[in-house]
């Protein structure tokens, strides 16, 4: 696009920039558009809170509220903001694929999927029809493009850094993305957004699952597929096959869970083990806990295969500290070893490999093997 600059007609990129209302999504907005892109906004409308049957959390997404708030920051910006209909779109790829895997005995993360398939795969669909370049997110972490291609890091922000849930975005999406918020802590977002006069600028972050009520996984379960396996009653066993008593549902549970057994031992039991087959569940102590290799599926890779380095930083959960291994890669899958035995390895969730503070991809845990 051609922009009329002290006298002078330059070339301006079009970028979409994701907006669900908050803060963060917000700035980024505010960031391009001081730098000079030439922004829209844009809402997705992933569903509908009355047909989920419960209240939206504080620093939810897609409540009118919430999407008011997005328009009157692109108003005050003076750029076009749009809504739209994803929810169609959002239950196939996210929500059947988040009740699919508890059904499988699996503790999945949905906010891979929505990124991957929601606001990278059909944000950059609505951005080619827009004649938009690029397109951007309010998610904390960094994107860097030079000769040598395009690669991802973390944010400056540690404590926000989010690339831990972007490693499934395509490497020819991440070419056309920016994040413009990765390069400030969070305390200077919102001093920023206070400038602004944004009414979203001390809003609270959500820390729930945006279609689960309160953490209650089995709620969202129920609602959609009432008789679910995953919800009815089933044996504990301990570590050895003995029977210590019943669960209401496996769907209750997850690898590394302490309580809602409803027994005693004397000692802390944790969720070992998830077994669909037979609806039970295994329990042991926190030694129980200890592995050091599985198997990743599904995995994206972020550099070519034979850059992958014999020695890695590994995340298995978005709060862990990471721990050092390496990865055999086999095609699309990988067999993952920790140099030290690490707790909880959950089959679902992501395993994610960094060299310093650089994603060099990812993929989901299938199995613990060791």
């Amino acid at each position: 696009m051609l922009r009329l600059l002290r006298g002078i007609f330059v070339m301006t990129k079009r970028v979409l920039v994701g907006m669900s209302g908050g803060v963060d999504s917000s700035m980024a907005a505010a960031l391009l558009r001081e730098q000079g892109y030439d922004v829209i906004g844009i809402t997705l409308k992933l569903y509908d809170y009355a047909k989920l049957n419960f209240e939206p959390p504080d620093g939810g997404c897609c409540t009118i509220d919430l999407i008011n708030d997005a328009r009157l920051v692109c108003d005050r910006l003076g750029v076009p903001h749009y809504v739209i209909d994803l929810q169609r779109a959002f239950e196939k790829t996210v929500i059947d694929d988040f009740i699919n895997s508890y059904s499988h005995g699996r503790t999945p993360n949905p906010c891979i999927n929505c990124n991957r398939f929601i606001k990278w795969g059909e944000m950059l669909k609505t951005a080619d029809k827009l004649g938009c370049d690029l397109v951007a997110t309010g998610h904390y972490a960094r994107v860097m493009k030079d000769e040598a291609g395009v690669r991802l890091f973390k944010a400056v922000d540690t404590g926000k850094d989010q690339s831990y849930a972007l490693w499934g975005i395509p490497l020819e999406a991440l070419n056309r993305t920016i994040l413009p918020i990765g390069l400030f802590t969070k305390a200077e977002i919102r001093e920023k957004a206070r400038k602004y006069g944004f009414r979203n600028a001390d809003r609270p972050d959500s820390q729930e699952i945006c279609f689960v009520p309160a953490g209650d996984y089995a709620a969202i379960i129920g609602q959609r597929r009432r008789g679910d396996s995953s919800l009815q009653p089933g044996p504990i066993y301990d570590v050895r096959g003995n029977k210590l008593g019943e669960h209401k549902g496996y769907a209750y549970f997850t690898i590394g869970q302490r309580k809602g057994f409803g027994i005693a031992e004397g000692v802390p039991l944790y969720v070992t083990r998830i077994n669909p087959d037979d609806q039970s569940i295994t329990v042991g102590t926190r030694d129980h806990l200890l592995a050091r290799q599985f198997s990743l599926i599904d995995i994206n890779l972020l550099i070519k295969p034979e850059e992958m380095p014999d020695e890695v930083d590994i995340k298995i959960r978005y709060r862990h500290g990471g721990g050092r291994g390496h990865a055999e890669l086999a095609g699309y899958g990988a067999t993952v070893t920790f140099d030290q035995p690490e707790r909880a390895i959950t089959p679902g969730q992501s395993a994610v490999f960094y060299d310093g503070d650089r994603v060099l991809g990812g993929g989901v845990i299938d199995r613990v093997l060791d």
